[in-house]
């Protein structure tokens, strides 16, 4: 490994000069405060690289490694950069004389720090349970209304991205929604459709994304409902009739419910009254239960509960519903009273009414509308009273009373409403079918039609007038109606051999017989000059150009009389599928319009094709349609890419910038013109073969950074590319993963190990330093420190840096910045959180669980069940007898202890697994002289002792790992005892032998029955090996001790070990 001698002042200054700690929030320099933020003094874990020979530090009262030489305790002036350090005035240069522990760096292959994504899921929250699956992750188990919260714990190298999905209609049910991009799912008031199982994916461009997965279990159980049928058989050899009522319990639920049935006060099972049958349907599933009398007794005249249980599982209690049968139960009736169909005229108020005529219990009323519509807003419901203040048209429709009371089938009785009303009126000309003429002459048939909408249809009637006066049916002028039944409905006013005196205004009258709504009138002109439709496009508008974003108009002149509707639509070629994709601007497939123009605002290049437009046979000549077609051309500038990029690049280096042309129209006579900033560097014009340019810079200068833009222009306009070139650096990438990257070793603060690696470092100029700034997360002060560069850094290579005297319990926010010749470059920001020691005298743990944070022990989140913290005082009177402890270890009742519940639903062979905090190791090495790399390392022993309480005939099994958390983690079994122990608390010691950070795990295994409970209390790990440990200990599986016993550093490391922020 490559390495550097320290790069930073062994001390950060009381009063920091610009060069060493720079404070960015504007306050005056005289207010600097102490701040307590230094670099380590300590040896690194990576090995150093640099001349130890000419190291020199400035603090006498520290020592440094065997890597770090020993310095003078005098003062020693420095350059304009230097610090102050500890006690001592000593100031060292920044520049030349550097600590060898205080920053690190580990060249390594890319493949060494830039490391495939790995993803494990945790939860937290209001779990009931977590189960492992055979072929798949976890199933976790959750009541309906609690809150989900799933973590997704990822390593890799760059930081891998994280999202989180689900199957089964809802993955995403929120796509691109922030909170699946984080590593927290959370779902607060769960419901039972939210169920499912959730995927957490995680990558970094390295290798295959890594997914896992949990399956998300919602329990719930909803209100169970009893409903009664009654079948009657008639039996051919006896002259009876048998009666036979079932009664069905229903309950949705997850898990499948369990029923039982009550009469009374009395508990009905199957075979305890001859008469009752209870069973359950094969098809249902165990989702019902049906309570079947045979041959109806006076007994059975009782009232019946119905229970509903999933067996207290996540805390769901049991649910129950009843009902009373007598001699009066029978299913509902209903009737209507009010006419069917009911006619009423628009703004009117209806009230439907609706009585339930029978059914024993009283039945409930609802009134519905088919195919689940929704009843007006305006109507109101009281009982089985239906009212529609103002009913409109759109209130019409058929509406239905259902009466139910859970026995038998529920009763409906519908009626249709219909509201008065006339639309749609339309009329049409229709020359004489019997000669090739569209023209209206003299001698020749005419026949007018007119055509109008009514409701109700059997009221419609039509009248006609000529002039303003009355028409009858005559011989030569005869009038027809459709059926009324047929809608819409039409009347035709045929005139036989036309006359001169014919000409005049013929008005059609449609009317409804009961009124109730006001008459609509059709006048169609009939005379000399009544012509069929003659259709145009003025001259040169049937071929039009527009810019994209342009208003067009496009115009069919339409001449005859009377005027028709004119119809807009759009002619694809390339078959049905392309005619059926072109749809008008609005999306429609055809426009009316009445002036014969389509006014197209805004028009896109989409639009660009052939509009048709042609007559339409209402309110004109029932005749074939007259056509034209005007083709539009929609231009637009060209369409380039890239729209916008960024390019790094270092001085000296030769590179080129392309800008390609996608689509454009015109799609000739192209010319592009490159600039830098407003100066002008090339132009030219496209080759039909070519669709795009470059510019080729040979060697940039600092004049040449900037931003490069690229026009390619048509008559529509123009297209650009835009690149920015710049010689700033990527940013910085920290590592997550670095080992034990947390340390504490004084009382008042903590250490941290920060680890980076640099993102495409040979894009740009070398970096010459970083520049470091850090606060507090509760304050609003920024310091910075400059960490000097002095090589060229390769691509992966793992950059460290020690902060120390971080001041506990702070947490700190830390940004870290590139810094070329070009000047600062992308800078990159993390949180570094502070975890709370365990014990403060780093020596002993001890814990006899009396307190609610059960001493930072924690629950395994993949084991089965969980331990329960308990006293005898609090200890439920339903409790298993046979079993546990009836005090804890010291004998006192109101003393806690942690135990396993094995009732139900606990099963043979379930585990519950506890979990220490996590211990840090410190080791202690040392080295000869900084030309000799070896070194010896001691083995700690500590002995690890609890009490025990192992009584009941079911007893499983007691185990206890070893948990080391090194690059990977390992459990090592170090104690067990299985089966019945005796009624009495028992001491068992061990002697433990870590060589990395690691937890305790206590492992309770449940037994074949329910007196099975298992039951620990005061643990305790103390330095050096066991004292007279009890007969009953296995010996440990863990490597034997040297004679040499490492310092513990007894610290809580959730958020750094193996932890993936």
């Amino acid at each position: 490994m490559k390495h550097e001698d320290n790069l930073v002042p062994a001390l950060w200054p009381t009063q920091l000069p610009p060069a060493a700690g720079r404070k960015r929030d504007g306050g005056d320099a005289q207010r600097r405060q102490v701040e307590t933020i230094r670099t380590s003094n300590r040896s690194s874990s990576e090995t150093l690289r640099g001349d130890s020979n000419s190291s020199k530090t400035s603090s006498n009262s520290s020592k440094t490694s065997s890597h770090s030489s020993k310095t003078s305790s005098n003062s020693s002036k420095t350059s304009s950069n230097s610090s102050k350090t500890s006690s001592h005035s000593s100031r060292t240069s920044s520049n030349s004389s550097r600590t060898s522990s205080n920053s690190s760096r580990t060249s390594s292959n890319s493949s060494m720090t830039s490391t495939p994504p790995t993803v494990r899921i945790v939860h937290s929250g209001q779990a009931c349970n977590v189960e492992e699956e055979l072929y798949s992750e976890r199933v976790f188990i959750i009541r309906e209304g609690d809150t989900l919260q799933l973590h997704c714990h990822v390593t890799g190298h760059p930081r891998p991205q994280i999202r989180w999905t689900k199957t089964a209609g809802g993955a995403s049910d929120r796509q691109g929604d922030s909170a699946l991009l984080s590593e927290t799912l959370k779902i607060t008031n769960i419901s039972r459709h939210q169920g499912g199982r959730y995927y957490c994916k995680a990558e970094n461009g390295l290798g295959s994304p890594a997914i896992r997965s949990i399956r998300v279990d919602v329990y719930y159980l909803d209100d169970p409902v009893i409903t009664v049928h009654q079948s009657v058989g008639e039996s051919k050899e006896q002259f009876y009739f048998e009666r036979t009522v079932f009664l069905r319990c229903v309950a949705n639920s997850n898990p499948p419910v369990h029923y039982s049935w009550r009469r009374g006060r009395e508990a009905l099972t199957q075979g305890s009254d001859a008469g009752v049958e209870i069973y359950e349907p094969f098809f249902t599933q165990g989702e019902t239960k049906i309570l079947k009398l045979k041959n109806l007794r006076p007994q059975d005249y009782a009232r019946y509960t119905c229970i509903s249980s999933v067996r207290s599982v996540c805390g769901i209690g049991d649910k129950s519903a009843h009902f009373s049968l007598n001699n009066r139960t029978a299913p509902p009736s209903v009737k209507l009273l009010l006419d069917d169909p009911l006619v009423v005229n628009p703004g009117e108020t209806i009230t439907l009414v609706c009585l339930a005529s029978g059914g024993d219990p009283p039945p409930s009323l609802v009134w519905v509308r088919p195919g689940g519509e929704e009843l007006p807003k305006r109507s109101v419901v009281n009982g089985g009273t239906l009212t529609v203040p103002a009913i409109t048209v759109d209130d019409g429709g058929a509406y239905s009373c259902v009466a139910s009371n859970n026995v038998g089938n529920p009763a409906k009785k519908s009626t249709t409403i219909l509201v008065r009303g006339l639309r749609k009126g339309r009329f049409w000309i229709t020359p004489d079918p019997y000669h090739n003429d569209d023209n209206i002459q003299i001698g020749r048939e005419v026949k007018i039609s007119c055509q109008v909408e009514a409701t109700p249809p059997e009221e419609l009637q039509f009248s006609w007038l000529k002039n303003g006066r009355p028409l009858r049916s005559s011989e030569r002028m005869v009038i027809t109606h459709t059926d009324t039944e047929v809608t819409p409905g039409t009347t035709n006013l045929d005139i036989i051999d036309l006359k001169f005196t014919d000409f005049g205004t013929y008005t059609c009258v449609a009317s409804l017989r009961n009124g109730g709504t006001p008459e609509i009138s059709i006048d169609v002109n009939i005379s000399s000059t009544t012509v069929p439709p003659e259709l145009s496009v003025p001259r040169g508008r049937s071929h039009l150009v527009a810019q994209e974003g342009d208003t067009v108009d496009l115009q069919c002149l339409v001449s005859g009389k009377p005027k028709p509707i004119i119809l807009w639509s759009r002619v694809e070629e390339g078959g049905a599928a392309a005619a059926a994709a072109a749809l008008m601007p609005d999306g429609s497939e055809q426009t009316e319009s009445y002036d014969g123009v389509l006014r197209i605002n805004n028009v896109s290049r989409e639009m660009s094709g052939t509009f048709r437009c042609s007559t339409s046979q209402y309110n004109g000549f029932n005749v074939k349609p007259r056509e034209a077609l005007i083709t539009l051309v929609v231009q637009f500038p060209p369409t380039v890419e890239p729209v916008y990029t960024e390019i790094r690049q270092a001085l000296g280096r030769a590179f080129s910038l392309t800008c390609r042309l996608l689509r454009a129209h015109p799609a000739r006579l192209l010319r592009y013109e490159w600039k830098l900033g407003s100066r002008l560097l090339t132009v030219g014009q496209f080759s039909d073969q070519r669709d795009d340019t470059s510019y080729l810079v040979k060697a940039l200068n600092r004049e040449g950074y900037g931003e490069y833009t690229c026009d390619i222009t048509n008559e529509a306009g123009a297209g650009r590319c835009t690149f920015l070139v710049t010689g700033k650096a990527y940013a910085p990438e920290f590592y997550y993963d670095t080992h034990s990257a947390l340390w504490q070793n004084k009382p008042r603060v903590y250490g941290f190990k920060l680890q980076w690696t640099q993102m495409e470092p040979n894009a740009v100029d070398r970096i010459l330093a970083y520049r470091l700034g850090i606060r507090q997360m509760s304050q609003s002060r920024w310091w910075e420190q400059e960490i000097p560069m002095e090589s060229t850094i390769q691509k992966g290579e793992l950059l460290t840096y020690n902060l120390t005297e971080l001041i506990k319990p702070e947490s700190y926010l830390v940004r870290l910045t590139p810094i070329t010749r070009y000047g600062e470059g992308d800078a990159t920001e993390r949180i570094i959180t502070y975890s709370a020691p365990v014990n403060p005298h780093l020596r002993e743990f001890q814990c006899g669980f009396e307190d609610e944070a059960l001493c930072l022990f924690s629950q395994d989140k993949t084991d089965e069940f969980d331990w329960t913290r308990h006293s005898a005082a609090t200890r439920d009177t339903k409790y298993t007898p046979n079993t546990g402890p009836s005090s804890d270890h010291s004998g006192s009742k109101q003393g806690f202890y942690m135990y396993i519940e094995t009732s139900r639903p606990r099963l043979d062979g379930d585990k519950a697994r506890l979990l220490s905090p996590t211990f840090n190791m410190n080791s202690k090495t040392s080295s000869s002289s900084s030309s000799s790399s070896s070194s010896v390392t001691n083995n700690p022993t500590y002995c690890f002792s609890f009490y025990y309480h192992m009584y009941g005939k079911h007893v499983g099994a007691l185990n206890v790992f070893l948990r080391q958390k090194a690059q990977t983690l390992t459990d090592s079994s170090v104690w067990s005892l299985t089966g019945n122990q005796g009624d009495g608390w028992r001491q068992a010691k061990v002697n433990i032998h870590p060589i990395a950070a690691f937890q305790m795990v206590m492992e309770g295994v449940r037994g074949a029955g329910i007196e099975g409970d298992i039951a620990i209390d005061d643990v305790t790990i103390e330095e050096g090996e066991c004292k007279d440990p009890p007969p009953n200990n296995l010996r440990s599986l863990a490597p034997l001790s040297s004679p040499h016993i490492w310092q513990l550093c007894v610290t809580l490391s959730l958020a750094l070990i193996g932890r993936q922020r």
